[in-house]
């Protein structure tokens, strides 16, 4: 599987926004739904999804928030962080979902478009205390029902390669990238070279290609 960055940026990112979901919601009073908008909106969250070290690990949760809201709205916040000894359930909700764009590499925008935040509140007292495993599964099969788009398609997407240069690279013909992308060649029954030799250019192996 291709993730969106460097695994060692991983834990960082999940605490960061974790603590940007916490401290914007119940400390600075912003409603859940118009924190996400900001998010989704501002710059913060595209660096996030490249994996640019001086926003994953260089600024912590409270300061990706001040950074948002000063972007997307203009003002200055300037409220000390409450005391909090326990992890909330926003602070839950960033981490589970600053895992699953890792994980997916899927932008957060797209994330924000099949989950709501109340979907995401709801999600809390089933799996905060099981294994993230269960939570991207969850949201994988969502992400696939809401965009059904092919293995294939996402990988190179996320891989920044465009059709005709998966084909160039992989000796793929280009009309067979395109049909195995749109569905109308099955990519679970093209050879086992094709497949091998596009897997290979993406970084991924074989069984990620492969449509359940």
């Amino acid at each position: 599987m291709t993730h969106a960055y460097h695994e060692i940026y991983l834990s960082n990112a999940q605490s960061a926004l974790g603590t940007a979901f916490d401290y914007a919601i119940n400390t600075c009073r912003i409603p859940a739904n118009d924190f996400i908008k900001l998010f989704v909106a501002s710059s913060v969250s595209k660096r996030m999804e490249r994996g640019e070290p001086a926003c994953l690990v260089g600024k912590s949760g409270i300061e990706l928030t001040l950074d948002i809201v000063i972007e997307t709205k203009g003002q200055e916040l300037h409220i000390e962080q409450q005391t909090n000894f326990n992890r909330s359930v926003e602070y839950w909700i960033g981490w589970a979902v600053a895992y699953y764009q890792w994980y997916s590499s899927r932008t957060y925008s797209d994330i924000f478009k099949v989950l709501s935040f109340d979907d995401l509140y709801q999600m809390y007292h089933p799996l905060h205390e099981a294994d993230i495993s269960k939570f991207t599964d969850i949201v994988d099969a969502k992400m696939r029902e809401h965009f059904p788009e092919t293995n294939l398609k996402r990988i190179r997407t996320a891989y920044g390669c465009t059709q005709a240069e998966l084909s160039e690279r992989s000796g793929v013909s280009l009309r067979s990238i395109q049909m195995y992308e749109q569905r109308n060649k099955n990519i679970n029954k093209a050879s086992a070279d094709t497949v091998y030799s596009l897997a290979k250019v993406l970084g991924c192996t074989i069984e990620d290609l492969m449509e359940k």
